[in-house]
């Protein structure tokens, strides 16, 4: 594909800085740019894209002079989006269903599917229109996958989960597998059963081997819009709010309840049964063990308020010190004591 600056500009509502005859054939970061690539930059990397092989560059409608031919946006990391969409448009995926896919009698398919080889769908399941379910993937007896989802290869969604619209869930995600569920008695760990569902909103992405367990009664919920990175664990009967971020390695303990826009950063996780305000944001590696009010920023674990959590660090860095002055103090003072 070869498109002119200005036909860039165009489609990314931008204003063209210099030759807006440049010619772009590829969209990449700064680092990689060639000689008719197209990067983006915002401060404060616009000295670094100027320097770099790019034909041109994505810079903030801020920015008034620049030494390379630019489009100046409002936002250039959704410009760089709306490039990279169209400079690598999606796979094309044949709609229809694969010989070698096993697809129960009773199981219903919408419009224009795709049933890639060794996929699995069971009795009473239902596929949604448009939708794209990759090799070796199984989607569980009435369980229900909405319209325009892609499941990547690997995917196993278990019984009577359902999954919305215009999902993403990358490969080896599991949705529906049993909670951690026991009672002991007599010194034996004996299994609760797990009969409750998942169900996944709307927009949602999952990613790779994340684990989303189904609720030992009624639902774990995902709600829409969430983004989850690979290798969570939302546990049984956690509700994931609207529009959360759940970065690697984040896992959530079961029945806790979190709020809409929400994140958490990698490795950071909480206790159960505990309610998380909106807008929070949890720093990488909290441990968040009791409620949260709404508009938090926590870090540290126990999690704590990140303010607190700065202070009580860098005073951890000076107990050495301060254990030195005081074992001179102490020697000072004997050396003072009558004898």
């Amino acid at each position: 594909m070869i498109k002119k600056l200005d036909e860039l500009a165009a489609l990314v509502e931008g204003v063209v800085l210099g030759d807006g005859d440049v010619t772009v054939t590829g969209v990449t970061n700064i680092e990689d740019a060639g000689e008719q690539d197209i990067t983006f930059a915002v401060p404060p990397h616009l000295e670094k894209a100027a320097r770099c092989r790019a034909a041109a560059v994505i810079i903030p409608d801020s920015v008034t002079e620049y030494s390379k031919p630019a489009i100046r946006v409002a936002n250039p990391r959704i410009a760089f989006t709306k490039l990279l969409e169209l400079f690598t448009p999606p796979l094309q995926v044949e709609r229809k269903v694969h010989p070698a896919a096993v697809v129960a009698p009773t199981a219903i398919l919408g419009q224009n599917v795709a049933v890639m080889p060794c996929a699995v769908i069971a009795d009473h399941a239902v596929i949604g229109d448009n939708t794209v379910i990759y090799p070796h993937t199984y989607i569980g007896q009435e369980a229900v996958i909405g319209q325009d989802t892609v499941l990547y290869p690997s995917v196993t969604v278990r019984e009577r989960c359902r999954i919305g619209n215009r999902n993403i869930i990358h490969s080896g995600a599991v949705i529906g597998s049993d909670g951690f569920g026991f009672v002991t008695i007599g010194g034996e760990h004996r299994k609760v059963p797990q009969v409750g569902n998942v169900v996944i909103e709307d927009d949602v992405e999952i990613g790779a081997n994340v684990t989303v367990d189904r609720a030992t009664t009624g639902s774990t919920v995902v709600k829409r819009g969430t983004k989850v990175d690979n290798l969570v664990h939302i546990a049984h009967n956690v509700v994931i709010g609207e529009h959360c971020y759940l970065t690697a390695q984040t896992g959530i303990a079961g029945s806790t309840k979190v709020g809409n826009y929400v994140t958490f950063a990698g490795q950071s996780g909480s206790n159960g049964h505990i309610t998380i305000g909106d807008h929070c944001v949890f720093a990488a590696k909290a441990g968040v063990t009791g409620d949260v009010p709404a508009g938090s920023f926590y870090a540290g674990f126990p999690a704590r308020p990140h303010q607190e959590w700065l202070r009580a660090a860098v005073g951890m860095y000076k107990v050495n010190d301060i254990m030195k002055k005081v074992r001179e103090l102490e020697r000072r003072l004997a050396e003072l004591e009558p004898k």
